[in-house]
């Protein structure tokens, strides 16, 4: 057989062809804000859960069967909690905060996810038997654990390890609804940073814990930040989960870090990492690990993170992340596809795709100030490495003082949209690039149909949108400026496109969105 191949090869060579190439994936492996990774393979699929902090619903669950290619098929809730900050009510928000890092694990045949929340105070857990499909069942408990790990012992045992610099070890009771009675917290590590360097030298302590359990051996996982270096995988081993703990710099490149590790039924190990990219957010990457005396070694070569993998080729983020929607919706099918999250929590009266079939109706309850303060703005991710949104809506029923159209959300976000007065209407584009909103240009509009688009750049960070009105859907003209997107940590998320309707006056109006539509191309 080994002659047979090199004469193929040779055969192939002298006729001037090359034997097909094997086919590799890239890293990023989700060039889009997939952050916070928690993974777990449960036979030939793969699971994973991510952070989108105050969207709803929340804690998203995406499949995979090759570790690279993934598809939304869930949510741990669709509502955090209704206090006056996630339902954006007196002027409160919650921008980067809602719930945090997530972990994800099986156990006796039942899903778990928990999280924690500083909008709450309080630690969150939810669980399933059906992890695709729910329903999901909901406990809460103080404290809230910061960045904990959900683990689950051999002997029975369920534990938390949770902290940022000191790690510290909770015992839970076995339905895992909270503090087991009689038991409280011990540290096992007191400062998890320090082989990164002494407490002087770091920026940003030791959090982000995830714990695993290989052939006996716990092997703890958490991110630091070394002062005028790189985000940094610090790896801790123990012979028991209250240790002694032993730790060493795991990786140091890129600045990927924080996550975990997680096999194939090969037996192939990798870590799965996230890093912070700029306006589109923090994405996610693979990284192969090899072990060697009983220590995971990330990178290939060791110590880096390679461009390619040894895996299948990384298809479009449409429609597994993001996807394209017509609103046109057949009997039995959801309401909105999981693609959709709200800004915050919504009014689930004043919303529809069922009102005017084909077409999803955001109507106006209050008054609001500000397109950050308005609810039932419904986004989805940007996606780089650059993306174009799109969509055309019906004006004809917005009252005087309301604005409705498309933007992209972050604190320095833009808009370009549909205003109402008293005297007419007008198509407009705002900029917020200085956190203020900024007027750039009004045009007169004298018609009820009109479409919009918005073009993301993120190509080596340019982080630049550009904004385009048309006035029957073939014909694109710029519109205002060009908005530098920024990636600011009050809001601690990347970019997302939203549909949006508000009022300034008074509420009852209407917008009808006929179709959002999304490329990894630009159109222009």
């Amino acid at each position: 057989m080994k002659n047979y191949l090199l004469l193929l090869l040779t055969g192939l060579s002298v006729l001037g062809l090359r034997p097909a190439a094997r086919a590799q994936a890239r890293n990023p492996i989700v060039h889009a804000d997939v952050p916070d990774l928690a993974m777990i393979r449960v036979g030939k699929t793969y699971y994973m859960s991510s952070t989108t902090m105050h969207m709803s619903p929340g804690v998203p669950i995406m499949k995979s069967t090759d570790l690279v290619n993934w598809q939304l098929v869930s949510y741990a809730y669709d509502t955090l909690t209704s206090n006056d900050a996630m339902t954006l009510t007196g002027g409160k928000s919650t921008y980067g905060r809602g719930s945090w890092a997530s972990s994800l694990r099986l156990h006796n045949g039942k899903y778990y996810v928990s999280t924690f929340a500083q909008t709450t105070g309080k630690t969150h857990v939810y669980s399933t038997k059906n992890i695709e499909k729910g329903p999901w069942k909901a406990v809460s408990f103080r404290p809230s654990m910061h960045d904990h790990s959900l683990f689950f012992d051999d002997d029975g045992r369920v534990y938390m390890l949770y902290g940022a610099g000191k790690i510290q070890l909770a015992e839970l009771t076995a339905d895992v609804s909270g503090l087991k009675p009689g038991t409280a917290p011990q540290s096992i590590i007191d400062n998890a940073s320090a082989p990164a360097g002494p407490p002087s030298a770091i920026n940003l302590v030791a959090e982000g814990s995830q714990l695993f359990k290989i052939k006996g051996k716990y092997y703890l996982f958490n991110i630091t930040w070394p002062k005028g270096g790189m985000r940094t995988v610090v790896v801790h081993r123990a012979d028991k989960i209250t240790g002694p703990y032993e730790g060493r710099v795991a990786l140091q490149d890129l600045g990927v870090a924080q996550g975990g590790l997680i096999d194939t039924p090969e037996g192939q190990w990798h870590a799965y990492l996230f890093r912070d990219f700029g306006a589109v957010g923090r994405i996610p990457y693979l990284v192969p690990v090899q072990w060697q005396d009983g220590w995971p070694v990330l990178g290939s070569p060791a110590g880096k993170v390679p461009e390619t993998l040894p895996l299948p080729t990384n298809k479009s983020l449409i429609p597994g992340i993001v996807a394209s929607d017509e609103f046109s919706r057949r009997k039995g099918e959801a309401a909105l596809p999981l693609v959709w999250q709200w800004n915050h929590n919504p009014d689930n009266k004043l919303w529809s795709v069922s009102q005017r079939p084909g077409y999803l109706r955001l109507t106006t309850g209050r008054v609001d100030t500000s397109f950050v303060l308005a609810r039932n703005t419904l986004t989805q991710r940007t996606v780089g490495p650059v993306c174009a949104g799109t969509t055309a809506l019906d004006v004809s029923h917005l009252k005087a003082g309301d604005f409705a159209g498309l933007g992209v959300l972050q604190r320095r976000y833009g808009l370009v949209g549909v205003q109402a007065s008293a005297g007419g209407k007008a198509i407009v584009m705002v900029s917020a690039e200085s956190e203020k909103p900024v007027e750039l240009q009004r045009l007169p509009l004298t018609q009820d149909k009109v479409y919009f688009k918005i073009e993301c750049d993120f190509q080596d960070r340019r982080d630049v949108a550009t904004f385009f009105y048309s006035l029957d859907g073939k014909t694109w003209q710029p519109i205002g400026g060009p908005l530098k997107m920024a990636y600011t940590l009050p809001h601690f998320m990347g970019y997302r496109f939203g549909l949006f309707n508000y009022a300034t006056q008074n509420p009852g109006g209407y917008a009808d969105f006929d179709y959002f539509r999304i490329t990894d191309k630009l159109t222009k």
